[in-house]
């Protein structure tokens, strides 16, 4: 007779636990359930636990401190945490201390299949679990970044950070400017075995091309004008911790040669020394550019496309996270005012301009705009506390959305055309800057010279 595998369920609310149990039984399971840590703990040793679904809040220790003695004393248990709290920095910290999954409530019952079907069939592989000896709170968390957000793109982009922050691959992070590529690599840091080696940024963008070598490599004495003393550089100190290489795509070609080097023979030369230095450093790149593009357009190099995206973490645009807006900007108002005991509070009219803005500058931009318009509230955001931009953005919106209708009861009517609609728009923030054509197109967030086609065409048409 075959041997069925074993798992347990962990919870303290007898609906969600017999419905995970009742599950995995119709899976081909065989099934324990717990009330509570301690019960489980009673249970822990009693047989080899395949699998093991866990509720983060159960009344006394918590998921996580059940997740750390499975992880002890039954590294093959693939643990699966569970909560109706969603954080996107929870399921980044399950996955980096060792959690197979994290499931937020409500969730389906093809997401508990999906996940028993996985390990099932991995079972006989043999995988690295993530060393849970790395830094952290008493409650399992490790994090005073703020990683924030529930929604399900963030969440499962998270859930590949906590993956891959135990290992030693080099990881390529992409996503628009102000998605946060940075914060994200310090969680990648804060969570490896590297934590207490140095976290090193270079941003190649801003590094001059002639300066960006020695920078990083350093230099030996005399091997330039004004070299009057040996230095180290950047990827030298980052040595025995991360090196963070932002705007990668930004550099030359002739760099990116010796960029490959270095991560081919993990050794660096001072600029004017022919004498090499091992260095070991865990590598993170980013870019806010479609880097395939650019090797297409011959702008960067294949070999080293691919040696920096063993892992590619794709950050989403904060207009793909509606759910997380709010949660961001309440977080920017309580940084605005850390000693005001009242929270600052959002008008309605407010929260529906923010959550219907694009968002061209991401994460960052929303962060300008919650400190500008808290500096000039008292206790309520209003519509008039909102940048400039914003306000326009919703104005267009509205006038957008008047001048497109139709009145079917009025003889002749017709939709306007959307070029109208766009030069009426482009007119009435051009009159607002001033005429001055460069702040327009920036409002606009457009370049000046669709701006000038525009205005072009209205003069045509004219």
């Amino acid at each position: 007779m075959k041997t069925l595998p074993n798992a347990l369920v962990i919870d303290d609310e007898p609906q969600v636990r017999s419905l995970v149990a009742d599950v995995l039984k119709s899976s081909g399971w065989n099934v324990s359930e717990a009330d509570s840590a301690d019960a489980a703990f009673r249970q822990l040793n009693e047989r080899e636990w395949t699998l093991v679904f866990c509720d983060v809040i159960l009344g006394g220790p918590n998921g996580y401190e059940v997740l750390r003695r499975f992880a002890d004393e039954q590294q093959q248990a693939r643990f699966v945490l569970m909560t109706g709290h969603s954080s996107a920095a929870g399921a980044l910290d399950a996955t980096a201390i060792g959690a197979h999954d994290y499931l937020v409530k409500p969730f389906s019952i093809d997401d508990i299949l999906r996940i028993a079907d996985d390990v099932r069939d991995q079972k006989r592989s043999t995988t690295k679990r993530a060393d849970l000896k790395s830094a952290e709170g008493d409650d399992g968390y490790v994090s005073d970044i703020p990683l924030i957000g529930k929604s399900p793109k963030f969440v499962e982009c998270l859930k590949l950070v906590g993956r891959v922050a135990g290992t030693n691959l080099t990881v390529l992070i992409a996503g628009e400017s102000g998605t946060g590529k940075e914060v994200v690599a310090r969680a990648i840091h804060q969570r490896s075995k590297r934590a207490l080696g140095n976290f090193v940024t270079v941003n190649c963008g801003a590094i001059p091309v002639d300066l960006i070598e020695s920078e990083l490599f350093g230099h030996a004495k005399g091997s330039f004008t004004g070299a009057d003393r040996e230095r180290v550089g950047l990827w030298e100190e980052s040595s025995g911790g991360t090196i963070f290489l932002d705007e990668v795509t930004e550099t030359s070609a002739l760099f990116q040669v010796k960029l490959l080097r270095v991560l081919q023979q993990g050794e660096i030369r001072r600029v004017g020394s022919n004498r090499t230095i091992k260095v070991d450093s865990r590598v993170i790149a980013a870019t806010n550019r479609d880097i395939t593009a650019e090797v297409e357009g011959g702008r960067f190099r294949q070999d080293l496309m691919y040696r920096l995206n063993a892992v590619t973490i794709h950050l989403p645009r904060l207009r793909e996270r509606v759910e997380d807006i709010m949660l961001l900007a309440q977080h920017f108002a309580k940084k605005a005012r850390p000693d005001n005991s009242s929270a600052v509070r959002f008008s309605d009219t407010v929260i529906q301009v923010l959550e219907s803005y694009d968002w061209p500058g991401n994460v960052r931009e929303l962060e300008n705009a919650i400190l500008h318009s808290v500096s000039l509230a008292d206790d309520v955001v209003n519509i008039e506390h909102l940048p400039v931009r914003i306000r326009d953005y919703r104005e267009a919106a509205e006038y957008s959305s008047q001048s497109s209708e139709v009145d079917a009861d009025t003889p002749g009517g017709s939709w306007k055309s959307l070029a109208d609609v766009e030069t009426a728009y482009a007119n009435k923030v051009l009159l607002h800057t001033g005429g001055n054509k460069q702040a327009a197109a920036r409002l606009l967030n457009i370049d000046r010279k669709t701006l000038s086609r525009i205005i072009a065409r209205t003069t045509t048409e004219d």
